[in-house]
């Protein structure tokens, strides 16, 4: 391609295009699970963009193309609730989705004080529960949703998180 992947802080003028982004990366979750009403293919983009406001959302950029996309949110005792991590299908496999999990991690932990990181994922969704696993995530429950049983998975922040 000749252009490398950035990571950098999402704004307004990205909300369309995460919004696209996150439509077509969970059409295989929802597929999977046989329920296409999962929360990342039923938000609005009102909703997202005051997820822009409120939280950390960051983008993967290939050249102007935003083509991953992850966020998060610090709550009052201090846990970094991590999600909608999503990777263009053509990019998958090339180890941006650990990038954008690490970048999330580390910024959440150095502008929002996080202590823990906890995400979400289904239990089939294989992939996705060997990248938080590599990444140092341990599960902590699941519960049942509609049709989906999900896994919670959580991990401390370190120090060396911290300081990235």
């Amino acid at each position: 391609m000749g252009m490398s992947v950035t990571i950098s802080a999402a704004d307004e003028r990205d909300a369309e295009q995460i919004l696209k982004l996150q439509y077509l990366c969970f059409q295989s979750e929802a597929e999977m699970y046989g329920d296409y009403r999962i929360e990342p293919l039923v938000q609005t983009l009102d909703e997202l963009r005051a997820e822009l406001v409120e939280g950390c959302v960051l983008v993967a950029r290939l050249g102007e193309e935003v083509v991953g996309s992850v966020r998060g949110k610090v709550d009052a005792e201090g846990t970094a609730r991590i999600g909608r991590l999503c990777v263009h299908p053509r990019l998958q496999g090339h180890g941006l989705g650990g990038r954008l999990l690490a970048a999330v991690e580390a910024r959440l932990a150095s502008d929002f004080s996080a202590k823990r990181y906890h995400l979400v994922t289904g239990s089939r969704s294989e992939g996705n529960l060997r990248l938080y696993r590599r990444s140092g995530y341990a599960p902590v429950s699941t519960e049942r949703d509609r049709q989906v049983t999900l896994v919670a998975l959580q991990k401390e922040a370190t120090e060396y998180a911290a300081s990235a």
